[in-house]
């Protein structure tokens, strides 16, 4: 029996794509749109009832993470716990285990936020930066030895994909 929670919200229904994954007890409330290769595992909540919520093609949104009204590019990785409220996150970016970006947050194409970072409201990570703190700090990803490549080659590339495959009971 499927026991994925998905809501209308002002007559607008969320959208996931055929060959997506969404775990049976995520929840998605409204203007939600799930792409092609994604990825939300359990406990996750999509409430797109202020502003559109996108997941991105083969993004993956780990557990418990929380999106009101917030977007993430293709190949996105979002830790578990993580929370974007009114959020963007570009590209090819990795946003750590339970950090946060509040309203107005920005984080550009191949950047990193580590785990437990706090983005302030309006903050802006450029392109290829890594952030941290709380609040974050910032600077580009070539003073520091990560490599957002390797991270995505590592989980974003196809792996996370092929673990939602697998997870076939979470998914049906």
């Amino acid at each position: 029996m499927v026991d994925r929670r998905n809501y209308a919200f002002e007559s607008t229904t969320p959208t996931v794509h055929e060959d997506a994954f969404v775990a049976r007890d995520a929840t998605l409330v409204g203007d939600v749109h799930v792409e092609p290769d994604a990825s939300v595992w359990p406990g996750v909540v999509l409430r797109g009832d202020v502003r559109t919520v996108r997941v991105g093609e083969a993004s993956h949104v780990g557990d418990t993470a929380v999106f009101h009204g917030s977007e993430v590019g293709e190949r996105v990785m979002v830790g578990h716990g993580a929370v974007l409220n009114d959020a963007i996150v570009e590209a090819g970016s990795l946003v750590g285990i339970n950090a946060t970006l509040n309203s107005g947050a920005t984080v550009g194409e191949r950047s990193v936020v580590a785990a437990g970072t706090v983005l302030p409201d309006g903050f802006a990570v450029p392109a290829e930066s890594f952030a941290r703190g709380v609040p974050a700090t910032v600077v580009p990803l070539s003073e520091t030895s990560v490599d957002p490549e390797e991270i995505a080659t590592d989980y974003s590339s196809g792996a996370y994909t092929d673990l939602a495959a697998r997870h076939e009971e979470l998914f049906e």
